[in-house]
């Protein structure tokens, strides 16, 4: 789990990144099927799996996406950030048993809006299987301030 880090707009530097390492475990594809409905059985069923191009389960999409999501909204920019929108592009399945690193690195900052824009990879060994860009609202230190 992710110690909380809570960056401010004004903290925010083009640059700025912040990574993720999360094992995927087959509990947490079972889990994320309980919580999204999502029973594909190329999630949830080995013998399902094996006759797909894959030949074996699949982590969920969208869970290789929640790992981006958990970044944004423990450590970059961290609690109080609003995520206003998320491109996703799906490059390659993510496997039980893998590590997936997640990057994501501040790629814009703009005043208006007190917004980011910031790219998101995700990768397992030297192959991305994820990858898009996330709009964020940031709080300002004086928003801050009034929420503590």
């Amino acid at each position: 789990m992710l110690e909380l880090q809570r960056l401010c707009f004004e903290d925010l530097e083009i640059g700025m990144a912040e990574t993720l390492i999360k094992h995927v475990s087959s509990s947490d594809v079972v889990g994320f099927a309980e919580v999204s409905g999502d029973r594909n059985p190329i999630h949830l069923s080995e013998h399902f799996a094996a006759k797909t191009p894959f030949k074996t389960r699949i982590a969920h999409g969208l869970y290789t996406a929640s790992l981006i999501s958990a970044v944004l909204g423990t450590r970059l920019p961290g609690p109080g950030a609003i995520y206003l929108s998320q491109t996703l592009n799906f490059k390659a399945p993510v496997r039980i048993g893998d590590d997936v690193l997640v990057v994501v690195k501040v790629e814009e900052v703009m005043t208006r809006g007190n917004r980011a824009r910031l790219s998101c990879v995700c990768s397992v060994d030297d192959t991305t299987v994820l990858e898009g860009e996330a709009l964020v609202k940031v709080p300002t230190r004086e928003e801050d301030r009034s929420q503590l």
